[in-house]
């Protein structure tokens, strides 16, 4: 298949997150929420943002109502979505269909039966006025100027129960002006070998042009819609991050990314490909939900290393391990250190990290032997660069200085009869031949360290007043067994520009936590 770029996109990428998405458990958009989500899809290009059901959820309505005048679109095409009119109801005294045209969208995304089962015992009506629902309703946004596109719910369950009545309603919608036909995968049951064969037996028997609306429910949804694009399919429907009940929708985002890059199809403007990873991280927190680390292309370790055979590879080309320029979708390759990791691992994480090794063979051996010792004990530099930096330049001719020596630090925890509980912290160092005492308070015993290890330093180092801890992680690392178990700290530091993560591991947590204080703090002074 093959699309001219220079004309108007002959292939459609719709996106529902706002509708179809918004089914994922745990996820609930305000509308403010909904029109920056619908602001972000745009900047990735997609050619129509579903934005949900007007008339039948009040937050829908509203949504459309404010998207008139404040959704200044670029690239896509606003879409309500809803159902064909009522059985046994004249198309123009149906309130849903009114509140559909009263959204005043270019786009309207029909829903239909077209599983003869659900027409019988869902809808309790007969094929015939199904049919009739799909071809009225079709008409009457036609006649009002809209453009139409039809949902066949459940098309693949249908077509195994009667491969001819899906057929029939594709046919009366396009006889009456739909533009789109979309067959429905909505139990997500099907595999992709079994899509692309009905898609292109469909294909054979209809006029107009079809889509595919995948779920998750098989693991399949991005690969069964690949697959009918490969069968014929130029409409293709997803949701960002794959979000959607139950297992979710086909992931706009890999959609793109695939039918892009690897089936060469310039399904969205070229210009915005680098901005899926930007995008789907910035839904993900508009959901409340944590980037998925390792989703396809756009997970912060899509193009992440741990393999030292890897990283040997890769230090001669990169291309080598990466299916892809991560730069293409605006992703960045990463190489992880680890027990795993080699001289190579070792050598590539320093030329991300802004490091220069050359010349220092022996000192990048130390380093490996010392991360394997290291993660032998518990400790884990892959989501902890700065430590991992700090211990690399430590074997440097020009290693960082210590900022301090510790002569003791002292924590406790105060628990009052009216339930206040107190933290207090003393810390006692020297620096520069000075003994300085320093106590702090805090809502934790680390919380307190944290205040009075700060206290004591900012006046000799001042850059110290605009750091903060953003995020602290403790685990449990179980693996000695009992009250001896080993615990692993991870901080997260921020100086309002940057941010940046330490690690500790001790059998004490406040000791773990003293390691990663004291790292985020060198690396903060002598660093940044």
């Amino acid at each position: 298949m093959s699309l001219d770029p220079a004309t108007d996109l002959d292939f459609h990428v719709f996106d529902t997150t706002l509708r179809d998405g918004a089914q994922r458990e745990g996820v609930s958009y305000s509308v403010a929420d909904k029109l920056a989500v619908a602001r972000l899809l745009d900047e990735i290009g997609v050619g129509f943002i579903e934005g949900g059901w007007p008339g039948a959820l009040p937050k829908d309505t509203e949504f459309f109502a404010r998207a008139r005048s404040e959704l200044k679109l670029r690239h896509a095409q606003l879409v309500a979505f809803g159902a064909t009119r009522k059985a046994g109801v004249r198309v123009e005294e149906d309130a849903q269909v009114r509140a559909l045209l009263d959204a005043e969208t270019p786009v309207v995304c029909l829903v239909a039966k077209s599983d003869v089962r659900h027409v019988r015992e869902a809808l309790r009506t007969t094929l015939e006025e199904n049919l009739a629902m799909v071809a009225d309703t079709v008409a009457f946004f036609v006649a009002h100027g809209r453009r139409v596109f039809l949902d066949c719910e459940h098309f693949f369950d249908g077509y195994k129960a009667d491969r001819d009545y899906g057929v029939r309603v594709l046919e009366a919608a396009f006889g009456a002006g739909a533009e789109v036909g979309v067959l429905c995968d909505t139990n997500g049951g099907m595999l992709p070998m079994d899509v692309a064969r009905v898609v292109a037996d469909v294909r054979s028997r209809t006029s107009g042009r079809l889509g595919i609306h995948c779920q998750d429910d098989t693991g399949c949804a991005v690969a069964n819609s690949l697959a009918a694009v490969e069968a014929g399919v130029t409409h293709v429907q997803g949701t960002a991050n794959g979000y959607g009940e139950r297992a979710g929708n086909a992931d706009t985002f890999v959609l793109i990314a695939n039918l892009v890059t690897k089936m060469g199809l310039p399904v969205v403007p070229a210009e915005c490909l680098p901005e899926l990873q930007r995008v789907s991280h910035a839904i993900a927190e508009l959901a409340n939900i944590a980037p998925d680390d390792h989703q396809p292309f756009v997970g912060v370790s899509a193009f992440a290393h741990k393999a030292g055979l890897h990283a040997s590879a890769i230090k001669v080309s990169p291309e080598l391990y990466n299916h892809l320029d991560p730069t293409v979708v605006g992703n960045d390759m990463r190489i992880l250190v680890t027990e795993m990791a080699g001289r190579a691992s070792v050598e590539l994480k320093g030329r991300e990290l802004g490091v220069d090794l050359d010349g220092q063979a022996d000192a990048i051996g130390r380093v490996v032997d010392q991360v394997k010792v290291l993660e032998a004990d518990g400790w884990s530099f892959e989501a902890a660069d700065a430590s991992f930096e700090l211990l690399l330049r430590a074997q440097l001719p020009d290693a960082p200085a210590p900022l301090f020596e510790l002569e003791s630090y002292k924590t406790s925890v105060e628990h009052w009869s009216n339930g206040v509980v107190v933290s207090e912290a003393t810390v006692k160092v020297h620096v520069d031949g000075e003994r300085i005492i320093s106590t702090g308070e805090g809502n934790g015993p680390v919380n307190a360290l944290d205040n009075a290890l700060r206290q004591a330093l900012v006046s000799r180092y001042p850059r110290l007043a605009d750091v903060s801890l953003a995020d602290y992680k403790v685990r449990i690392l179980g693996w000695k067994g009992g009250t001896s178990a080993t615990t692993r700290v991870l901080v997260s530091t921020t100086d309002g520009v940057g941010e940046w993560t330490t690690v500790g591991v001790h059998d004490n947590v406040v000791e773990a936590s003293w390691h990663a204080l004291v790292d985020a703090l060198t690396y903060a002074v002598r660093l940044r």
